[in-house]
């Protein structure tokens, strides 16, 4: 062969190997980005070709694919109890989904390796594959009744409840919502136009405040160092005394640490239980500088504080109780303030821990999942997170939780006939702001069936007794729902 032969010849084995490599790379290492490329029109209208799975809660249906009448586009999501549900369901829209929608798009969609056997039946029968149906750990009474009275508030904010024994999600309320239909239709200028307008609300509706927000969780935060408090001496009890000044001495600071409004917390020692129920800041400013930060921190990790990433399966922004300073900040963060930042689930899960004398299960929003006829494909995992305190300090605790509802500073959350354990909260914001109003509690004490926390944004006029008129009313409605009174 001469010369320019086989020049040709290499030049030509060099081109097919050039394009052997580009498919392969196109086909392998660059597939789920040209996928997910907003210019891939062929993904777009393949997104309403299929019919997705429905999302339900006990016998409500949150979300399903309704039959268009259009060839193009077969299927349009709908949503048809939006804005109530929205900070749980999401939106599925043209080019993208949010929250179950987007964490179980996979199985909605159909194509999942779950519902590979499926997928296999329909072809050899001729039938159309459609999405798996995920129904969902909410309480419809419950997540209505929340709806309703943080919505009547007029103040922004969030609930989680949950069922202690299971972690089992029964609530998941932020406000101000959205509604998710405008999203989800087929046509990317009428949705975007639609999403910026979302997105560029200054109340931020799009946001889930119940899991990607956190604020200081105020004096809800002191059952967390009453609990390293028990956990450090087991003869501990409501009835052991404590030291409670008017004002406590901050060590290398003149900003010392009063009680609200500078009151006097009884004859300057108490009880414990005292110190809860009136929500006194000294006692636990001095607790938190005995015990040492290493101390509370512990505890705060056995409640799943600054610990591994929580999927429910929803990522979950972190809690945690600010970095270790001086004596002076660890008093404040002992009390909610400082750096102390928590998600309003994170809350919900701590109230729950106590309840469930003290094991914290992980909290869950899936219950199961079952393919178009019904064959189940997922069940949920009822697991223990962690134990954060023994039983016997659990029930301690949750003796002196029923007494700040029986006699302290949260006497709105009472239900008749019902023992009710809880812990008012006011959090410190920016200056011009009033402070948020904070509620955690669980219902019934004896045999707990729901544990709630919830934050009013911007909701008291500063003490806990405040707070406590503005969120417990609404905790409350709640645990009624469940309960079913």
């Amino acid at each position: 062969m001469n010369g320019p032969l086989k020049r040709a010849a290499l030049a030509c084995m060099l081109m097919f190997g050039l394009l052997m490599i580009n498919v392969n790379y196109l086909q392998a290492v660059r597939a789920e980005d040209l996928r997910d490329d907003s210019r891939n029109t062929r993904n777009f209208y393949a997104r309403y070709e299929v019919e997705r799975g429905r999302i339900t809660a006990g016998d409500k249906v949150l979300a399903e694919s309704v039959k268009t009448g259009d060839n193009k586009f077969p299927f349009s999501r709908r949503y048809p109890e939006g804005k109530v549900y929205a900070p749980v369901t999401g939106f599925f829209a043209p080019e993208s989904a949010s929250d179950i929608e987007r964490a179980k798009d996979s199985l909605l969609d159909g194509t999942s390796a779950s519902l590979l056997i499926r997928r296999s039946i329909d072809l050899f029968t001729a039938q159309k594959s459609k999405g798996a149906n995920v129904e969902l750990t909410i309480n419809p009474r419950a997540q209505e009744a929340a709806y309703k009275a943080l919505g009547d508030s007029g103040k922004k904010g969030a609930l989680v409840a949950i069922e202690p024994k299971t972690g089992a999600i029964l609530a998941m309320v932020s406000i101000p919502t959205y509604d998710p239909n405008p999203l989800s239709k087929p046509d990317k200028a009428a949705v975007n136009a639609a999403y910026n307008k979302l997105a560029e609300n200054d109340d931020r509706p799009l946001e889930n405040r119940a899991i990607s927000r956190t604020y200081p969780p105020g004096s809800t935060f002191k059952v967390v160092t009453m609990a390293a408090y028990l956990e450090s001496d087991d003869t501990l009890g409501p009835d052991s005394q404590v030291e409670a000044p008017q004002v406590l001495d901050l060590p290398g600071t003149t900003a010392d640490l009063p009680n609200y409004g500078g009151a006097a917390c009884g004859a300057g020692r108490v009880t414990l239980s005292f110190a809860l129920e009136k929500s006194c800041n000294t006692p636990f400013g001095k607790i938190a500088m005995e015990l040492g930060y290493g101390a509370l921190q512990e505890q705060a990790l056995k409640f799943g504080i600054d610990g591994d990433a929580l999927q429910i399966p929803m990522a979950v922004a972190p809690s945690n109780i600010g970095p270790e300073e001086d004596k002076a900040a660890l008093a404040q963060a002992a009390i909610g303030q400082r750096s102390n930042q928590m998600t309003p689930l994170q809350m919900a899960m701590i109230a729950a821990g106590i309840a469930n004398n003290g094991v914290v299960m992980k909290p869950y929003l899936v219950e199961k999942i079952a393919d178009a006829e019904g064959g189940q494909v997922e069940s949920a995992d009822q697991d223990e997170l962690s134990t954060a305190m023994s039983e016997d300090n659990a029930r301690k605790l949750q003796e002196m939780m029923v007494n700040v509802v029986d006699k302290g500073t949260a006497s709105a959350a009472q239900i008749p006939g019902v023992k009710v354990g809880g812990k008012t909260g006011t959090a410190e914001t920016s200056q011009g702001r009033d402070p948020h109003a904070w509620f955690i509690s669980f219902a019934p004490a004896e045999d707990p069936q729901v544990a709630v926390a919830l934050i009013v944004e911007s909701g008291s006029a500063g003490s806990d007794a405040s707070g406590g008129q503005t969120a417990a009313p609404i905790a409350k409605s709640v645990m009624e729902a469940v309960l079913g009174r």
